[in-house]
């Protein structure tokens, strides 16, 4: 295995006492440490010690979840709830790809930005924050732009998927039953 790969394999173990063990270090890590790798954009893998089992997805909601619920948080009650609804739905596989896509052009743009410099210097955090108090209304009207025009093709999208849906079933000849008349 080349010294590349096995650095992009980084793989840290959880125990049954909750703690988690870094393999690349030698060390126990907390949850703030993990957070760090993704910050670093340091690949990893968390796999339960006994088991096995991959437990990567569910320590980035624990750590999304400890963000949440300090400071500010990003997400509001509603949108919570409208991400929990889609659960089981028929549309849930959509809407995950659909956050996936819209996160992944947040996050070009973001990188574009960050690339930029100002007087042959990089943007730095007090430089990124002096911008967004700048252009923050400009930057959120652009956002709000993109939005409507995300959710117009979302809604295009649904109305050729019934359309298409109409036209392949149309041909069957699936009747409702009505339900019998109340006899008095």
């Amino acid at each position: 295995m080349s010294s590349a790969k096995k650095n992009a394999e980084r793989l840290i173990k959880k125990y049954p006492n909750r703690r988690l063990y870094d393999t690349q270090t030698s060390s126990y890590i907390t949850l703030t440490d993990v957070k760090q790798l993704v910050l670093d954009n340091e690949e990893f893998t968390v796999v339960d010690a006994k088991s096995n089992e991959d437990l990567t997805r569910s320590i980035l909601l624990q750590i999304i979840l400890e963000e949440e619920a300090s400071g500010v948080p990003m997400f509001s009650t509603s949108v919570l709830a409208q991400i929990i609804r889609y659960y089981g739905h028929a549309m849930q596989g959509m809407m995950g790809s659909y956050l996936e896509k819209n996160v992944e052009a947040f996050t070009d743009i973001q990188r574009k930005f960050t690339g930029a410099s100002l007087d042959g210097k990089p943007f730095s955090p007090e430089m990124w924050t002096q911008f967004m108090n700048v252009q923050g209304p400009m930057m959120q009207g652009m956002m709000n732009n993109y939005i409507d025009q995300s959710k117009s093709l979302f809604v295009q999208m649904q109305e050729q998927m019934q359309n298409q849906s109409k036209n392949l079933f149309g041909a069957f000849p699936f009747v409702m039953p009505v339900p019998p008349a109340d006899k008095k």
